[in-house]
């Protein structure tokens, strides 16, 4: 089912086996990767086989972590429509601009697909209760794929998420735990009460596979787009999974030889003005981000005051020739309504800030009349109603 064999500590490069439970490197405090068989995959899988499967994340199931079908977690996450928007590319003097709408996954966002891979490996290991800290839509995910595994799950999260994701959370019968400040106070907590009472964390990079169903974005936009990737990928960053993720699943479509053309995409991090610690360490040149202070925006998603894998973010961004942008709340909500209005998407308030920074690399001529864009919608702003 699966071409895993192992994996690797992100900085160090140590191994680590994927049939022990593992979380990250305590050497280093990095992150740890999946690696697979590329070798073997190279030979044995037809690309163009994949779209004839029943469609869903799972179908790329050699290139995810989980061994035996019987422990897939799933909902019907995947597959999500990369939707070409020409009404608001004229508006921008674009081409060719296009919109990958992760709202349509289950749950409302592409969390769905991370804590798919996460809980269907935790349960192919036989963990029995897991716990996650939260801004909002992975705690929503989180629960449900545990209840479909059956599987005990802690949340927690700041009492001012959005109520949508706390009822989600516990009408599938999550203990959701609301705290007095931010993701990094949640995050806190939920690592003491994991070491105090064997709890098994799934925070973003603290287990190895949240990455790994984060990555299956860049095999489906490579399928949809021909086996091309396209000139520019403009992504809302808080933990960085799906930068980090889809960065890997182009290094691994290289070396099975299934890209048409080998140029990456340059990758585009957006974060709010008051939550910037990504944006500031890549223009301050810094290999490691520092701890943003008093992080506040109206999209939850990004205020995370520093990403565990802050230096795979800042290190793919120089290597794709990308750069990264801080946009305003404000900024924020004039492009949520533009694309709601021009092209009827109704985008989460970090979905709605991958727009808002177009607009500035458009201004500033960072980005080509003719080139690809995509630009990643990451949840329905439904989710955000209060």
């Amino acid at each position: 089912m699966s071409y895993l064999v192992n994996l690797k500590c992100s900085e160090c490069g140590r191994s680590y086996d994927p049939h022990e439970v593992q979380t990250y490197c305590q050497d280093c405090q990095a992150p740890l990767l999946a690696e697979y068989d590329l070798h073997s995959a190279r030979s044995r899988l037809d690309r163009d086989e994949f779209k004839s499967r029943p469609r869903g994340m799972w179908r790329w199931h050699e290139l995810l972590p989980v061994y035996d079908e019987k422990d897939h977690a799933t909902l019907g996450e995947g597959d999500t429509p990369l939707l070409p928007v020409r009404r608001l590319g004229d508006a921008l003097g674009l081409s060719r601009l296009f919109v990958k709408e992760e709202g349509l996954n289950p749950t409302g966002s592409f969390k769905a697909r991370g804590l798919s891979a996460a809980i269907s490996k935790a349960k192919e290991l036989g963990v029995k209760k897991v716990i996650i800290p939260t801004a909002g839509n992975a705690g929503g995910a989180m629960a449900a794929y545990a209840a479909r595994s059956g599987i005990e799950a802690c949340i927690y999260m700041p009492k001012d998420t959005p109520l949508a994701n706390i009822e989600e959370s516990r009408i599938v019968g999550a203990d959701v735990i609301l705290i007095d400040g931010l993701i990094s106070d949640a995050a806190k907590l939920a690592g003491a009460k994991s070491r105090e009472e064997g709890w098994y964390d799934v925070s973003t990079f603290k287990e190895p596979y949240r990455t790994e169903g984060k990555k299956i974005m860049g095999y489906e936009l490579a399928e949809g787009l021909g086996w091309m990737l396209p000139d520019v990928i403009i992504y809302p960053t808080g933990g960085g999974t799906g930068l980090v993720g889809m960065w890997k699943a182009f290094a691994e479509m290289e070396a099975m030889g299934w890209l048409e053309d080998l140029k990456r995409p340059r990758m585009v991090a957006v974060q709010a003005d008051g939550c910037a610690p990504v944006i500031k360490a890549f223009h301050d040149g810094a290999a490691a981000c520092d701890y943003w202070a008093d992080a506040h925006t109206i999209a939850s998603g990004l205020r995370v005051p520093k990403s565990f894998a802050d230096r795979l973010i800042l290190h793919d961004l120089h290597t794709s020739g990308g750069t990264a942008v801080a946009v305003s709340d404000d900024d924020i909500l004039k492009a949520q309504a533009q694309l709601a209005a021009l092209e009827g998407i109704f985008a989460a308030p970090e979905g709605a800030a991958t727009l808002a920074a177009l607009y500035r690399l458009v201004k500033d001529g960072w980005v080509r009349p003719n080139e690809s864009i995509v630009l990643f919608n990451t949840g329905t702003g439904l989710k955000y109603l209060k």
